[in-house]
């Protein structure tokens, strides 16, 4: 009996065209949220920002990224993943630039609210796409996709406020700037996934969506994904306090540079080595341990030494970033991956959220700085401890 057909499927296309293709994807993931800390004090302008309202407008969408990705398994399973990537590209980017019009406060935070949820509806799209569109090239897919990701932040970061805000007339031309580009692209991927059909199986009737969450893969790759994520907002939290700490606050820039920039030559030598690292344990065990070394680092080689290795943490997490998004399409049946990957996310970004959230009530009752970065410490030998079970 043959194998069943994919229904719908999209004409073939070439390797490049396809990377060219995810790459674009990948851009539109974080472009409309990276482009919002710069701004915060001009916002400060037109709305009264408590540090609370700073905090919902930063982290909002992360989590989001985590209560809405199920949902986004259950409209790939109905819809495909294609259909749902630009969907969800098309309503971030309307939702990003309706927050310019924003008359209040409540106003802002509801597009927001609606931006992150497009968002996180793509997120568990792209381990399908890859598998559907490059499927002898899942790591290089994954790693193409990974680094546009990290091109969007460093974009969005860099450029908001000596070039587009200028440019755009504000801090609400900017938000429609980067929106309309985001837009564009979404219109771009229109075209490309257009005649894919809903990406089902023939003769699957009703897919699977809903994660098993007794099953021990499941969870082995959202734990291992959340380090990931943990790690990176964790120190991007703890590193102000860290350096007032420390007696070195002016060493706030270059750290958050650091911790930031050298994700992106890390996401280029994953391009180059992808196929080689990818699915295998030895690079998460690897990356697990040096993280754990580089957190005591923080505190016993003073300012200087907290800019050295938040550079290397950076550098760690985009690594583990493209290595964490690889698993599922290697490690998980085809049909499977879409609500794996919903699952991971989902743990994961939990996991961003509630960590360091733990990690500063340590800090505030115990008074000593360590106490915070010590919950991401334990958590990397434990991500070391489950990548020993990764099975490709």
């Amino acid at each position: 009996m043959s194998a069943p057909v994919a229904v719908g499927a999209p004409a073939p296309r070439s390797l490049a065209a396809s990377l060219l293709l995810l790459w674009i994807a990948g851009l539109c993931l974080r472009l409309t949220v990276l482009c919002v800390p710069p701004v915060i004090p001009l916002i400060r302008e037109s709305f009264p920002l408590s540090q609370a309202n700073v905090a919902a407008l930063t982290s909002l969408p992360v989590l989001l990224f985590c209560i809405a990705a199920i949902p986004g398994s259950l409209m790939i399973s109905r819809w495909g993943a294609g259909r749902v990537l630009v969907a969800g590209i098309l309503v971030a980017g309307l939702a990003s630039a309706s927050r310019a019009w924003s008359p209040d406060l409540a106003m802002l935070l509801g597009a927001t609210f609606v931006m992150g949820i497009g968002i996180a509806v793509m997120q568990p799209a792209f381990p399908a796409i890859v598998r559907e569109w490059v499927p002898g090239n899942v790591a290089l897919g994954t790693a193409v996709y990974s680094n546009a990701l990290l091109v969007g932040e460093a974009l969005a970061a860099s450029l908001t406020i000596p070039v587009v805000v200028p440019l755009a007339g504000g801090w609400r031309g900017s938000l429609v700037a980067w929106s309309g580009l985001v837009i564009v692209l979404g219109v771009v991927l229109v075209f490309a996934v257009r005649g894919a059909g809903t990406g089902r199986a023939a003769g699957v009737a009703n897919p699977r969506w809903w994660p098993d969450w007794r099953d021990r893969t499941t969870w082995r790759l959202g734990l291992i994904a959340g380090f990931a994520s943990t790690l990176y907002f964790g120190t991007n939290a703890f590193l102000p306090d860290l350096l007032r700490w420390h007696g070195r606050p002016e060493l706030l820039g270059p750290a958050l540079s650091a911790l930031n920039w050298l994700q992106l030559p890390a996401s280029f030598i994953m391009l180059a080595f992808a196929k080689r690292l990818a699915g295998r344990r030895a690079p998460f065990i690897a990356t697990a341990l040096l993280s754990f070394a580089s957190i005591p680092a923080l505190f016993l080689l003073g300012g200087v030494g907290v800019v050295v290795f938040s550079g290397v943490i950076g550098f760690v997490t985009a690594w583990l970033l493209v290595l964490t998004l690889a698993l599922p399409p290697l490690t998980v049946k085809p049909e499977d991956v879409p609500r794996v990957s919903a699952a991971m996310f989902a743990i994961g970004y939990f996991c961003a959220v509630a960590l360091p959230i733990v990690g500063g009530l340590l800090w505030d009752v115990t008074g000593l700085p360590w106490t915070a970065f010590a919950l991401i410490a334990v958590y990397a030998l434990l991500a070391a401890w489950l990548a020993v079970g990764l099975k490709r």
